[in-house]
């Protein structure tokens, strides 16, 4: 990370008030950036994003949905950032077979709100949107899948990621490119770190079980 490159720097993160994006503020802020919010209100209780502050580190922040385009346009105008990273989805596989269409419209068309406010925004010189390692078709195999498998998913929530990166690609070779903004995705694996309260996370889950047996 080079510090000079961020300082003073408008970024605007999605998903800021998550595990992934309330450390992704917090590092920003101290590289020097102004960070501005998108994002529902944390998800769980209690939450990095209250534990740590976050909300004192940001420039601004809107707590709306990343659903709703008029709203997500609205805060990108005010923000006029230079860089945008985008973090907010519904990132949990066993949730996704509870809620297949919410999954869906959050995970693929909020993509799509967020490139299509991005296109309408003249301020904006790079996008990056993090999607996961789970996007690609699953062929059971032993070997990393490399970038230029095919996309897939059996699961809504891994399958709504494929389709993410399929919309990044569309906006990026259709539109984001010849405007001269730099369009990336980020396939990311999965993270362990403090301040992670959300469901079916094996490590949390241990450590709260340990704490919870306190006659060991």
């Amino acid at each position: 990370m080079n510090p000079e490159f961020w300082r003073g720097k408008r970024v605007f993160v999605t998903g800021h008030t998550g595990f992934k994006g309330g450390w992704l503020t917090m590092l920003l802020h101290s590289l020097g950036a102004e960070v501005y919010g998108y994002a529902l209100p944390p998800a769980t209780e209690p939450s990095l994003f209250e534990e740590a502050s976050v909300e004192s580190l940001l420039a601004a922040h809107v707590l709306a949905d990343i659903r709703d385009l008029p709203r997500l346009t609205a805060a990108l105008d005010q923000a006029r950032p230079d860089i945008v990273l985008h973090l907010a989805a519904q990132p949990l596989v066993r949730y996704s077979y509870r809620e297949p269409v919410e999954t869906f419209q959050v995970n693929v068309l909020g993509t799509v709100n967020l490139l299509e406010a991005v296109r309408r925004q003249s301020t904006v010189r790079a996008v990056v949107n993090v999607t996961t390692d789970k996007c690609y078709e699953n062929r059971e195999w032993l070997w990393p899948y490399r970038e230029n498998e095919a996309m897939g998913g059996r699961d809504p929530y891994s399958a709504s990621k494929g389709c993410a990166e399929l919309v990044t690609a569309a906006y990026r070779a259709s539109f984001l490119a010849q405007a001269g903004v730099h369009l990336a995705s980020a396939r990311a694996g999965n993270v362990i770190g403090g301040g992670d309260w959300a469901e079916d996370r094996l490590i949390p889950d241990a450590c709260a079980r340990w704490t919870a047996a306190k006659n060991w």
